[in-house]
């Protein structure tokens, strides 16, 4: 409850970048050009993966559904501080502030299970070859990604059930260019000692179960290819889970950036580049490793440039 000397509060105010507005013209022009080209890189993938027909195999059915996943998760975020920039602040009812913070999570939290099952989905093509078109059916795939955003979402579900129920009193700014879950647990007045514990296990669940998973999986792919004596093997199995490993580390490294390194009180601006990189990181990183690293993604794109040329 609030005390006598404070009111309810129904809304918060997001402060943005309050110390770089007077280059927010500048600002507002990088940030929308970051975030036109994630969405232009992952849409590019997800065309891709539809319409070419030769990449209509389990691998980059998943690829596509992680681009899926980094669209929602800059979209969620990027408009409103593109909307913050120009503003200079905004105001944002708290049941808006919340479900930014909710979708966030799930959109963000889900690509530890994408990248686990494509992780998965290498072990059984090179482990089992004789019978992975047996047990990689289209059904199968469709079960592991719905399985991936469903867990996600009771997991996530369970912890919001307690932020749903925070109380907001008197102070209601946060020096912050979203509704992240540090800077809206902050301005509560409720006890946060459950919430941080079911935090911490769901970061458990959600981020360092499927980091153990990848990491067995590669152990047990390197078994394979200590055993494989061509040098022109090795390079096919490499070539064939780089971009994967690649894209694991981006999004790994940023997590262990983001939440591993402690920040004082008074490191609001290191904060934010933390979040940011997050948000903007692995969303731009993945279109990029898998457009450069990948040869049937490159090969499709050099199909689709050749018909516009041809048909232009």
């Amino acid at each position: 409850m609030c005390e006598d000397n404070q009111t309810q509060v129904p809304e918060f105010l997001l402060l943005g970048f309050p110390g770089l507005y007077n280059l927010k013209g500048l600002l507002f022009m990088l940030f929308l050009l970051i975030y036109t080209a994630i969405l232009c890189g992952n849409l590019l993938i997800i065309i891709l993966v539809i319409t070419i027909d030769h990449l209509n195999v389990p691998m980059f059915y998943f690829l596509k559904n992680l681009a899926l996943a980094d669209v929602f998760l800059t979209t969620i975020v990027m408009p409103l501080t593109l909307n913050i920039i120009i503003m200079e602040e905004r105001i944002v009812p708290i049941a808006s502030c919340l479900t930014q913070l909710y979708l966030f999570t799930i959109s963000g939290f889900v690509q530890c299970f994408l990248l686990s099952v494509m992780s998965y989905n290498r072990y059984l093509a090179i482990r089992q070859p004789f019978s992975y078109t047996l047990i990689m059916t289209p059904n199968v795939c469709l079960t592991l990604v719905s399985g991936s955003w469903f867990l996600v979402f009771i997991l996530a579900s369970s912890e919001f059930v307690i932020i749903w129920h925070l109380e907001f009193c008197g102070l209601n700014y946060a020096d912050h260019f979203f509704c992240d879950f540090g800077p809206v647990v902050a301005l509560s007045i409720s006890c946060t000692s459950l919430l941080t514990t079911m935090d911490f296990y769901l970061a458990i669940n959600v981020i360092f179960v499927p980091f153990v998973f990848i990491v067995i999986t590669y152990i047990l792919i390197s078994f394979t290819l200590i055993n494989i004596s061509s040098k022109t093997g090795r390079r096919k199995f490499i070539s064939t889970c780089s971009s994967h490993l690649i894209s694991v580390c981006t999004y790994y490294v940023t997590l262990m950036i983001v939440y591993m390194f402690p920040s004082g009180e008074d490191s609001v601006n290191v904060n934010k580049f933390r979040s940011l990189l997050y948000i903007v990181g692995t969303p731009l990183a993945n279109p990029i490793i898998y457009i450069f690293s990948n040869h049937e993604i490159r090969a499709a794109l050099r199909k689709v440039l050749k018909y516009i040329i041809i048909t232009h």
